[in-house]
């Protein structure tokens, strides 16, 4: 048993935790630094960098998957829509509240904390310098509320655009330039 505390072979089996993603990397991370430093271990040393390996794989691919899976892409095309969807009442709310529509979305959302202005299509490209917001025009007593689609670039087939059911009651300023 001495001969085993000495050289951390009773440590091997914790490896099998690295196959559990996030803490796989915690333990990777932790076997690595006593397969170094404490026990001198080089195939403890391995076993941890499996581990640590294996959770970086996990999560590389799911940012990967994230950014240009086309599946995802359309799960977060419907997302999009239904958000789209309410925005036009939060609109003519806006609208009956000042007593004109909003100039842009920003200005909708200092008063509305908790309004989804978002575009989860261009979230989900996780580009930091990249405007997240709905396309918004006012357009004199009007408006144009859309998302630019799953290809991110405005005025293209794809771009979605609000649907508002015929049994609502509400006037809409809304003009729907695909139609």
């Amino acid at each position: 048993m001495k001969t085993q505390l000495k050289s951390g072979r009773h440590l091997y089996g914790r490896g099998w935790l690295g196959l559990i993603p996030l803490v796989g990397g915690f333990v990777g991370c932790g076997l690595i630094v006593l397969g170094v430093f404490k026990y001198k271990d080089r195939k403890l040393t391995l076993i941890g960098f499996a581990a640590l390996s294996f959770t970086m794989l996990v999560y590389g691919y799911l940012v990967y998957d994230l950014k240009y899976s086309t599946s995802t892409a359309i799960a977060y095309e419907k997302m999009s829509q239904e958000t789209l969807n309410g925005l036009p009442k939060q609109i003519e709310l806006y609208k009956m509240q000042y007593g004109k529509y909003p100039d842009s979305l920003e200005q909708m959302s200092e008063n509305e904390r908790f309004l989804m202005l978002v575009d989860p299509l261009l979230v989900r490209k996780m580009d930091r310098n990249a405007k997240t917001l709905y396309m918004y025009k006012k357009i004199g007593e009007k408006y144009t509320i859309y998302s630019v689609g799953i290809d991110g670039a405005p005025n293209t087939s794809d771009d979605l655009y609000p649907k508002i059911s015929s049994n609502d009651k509400l006037s809409y300023g809304l003009i729907n330039v695909n139609k």
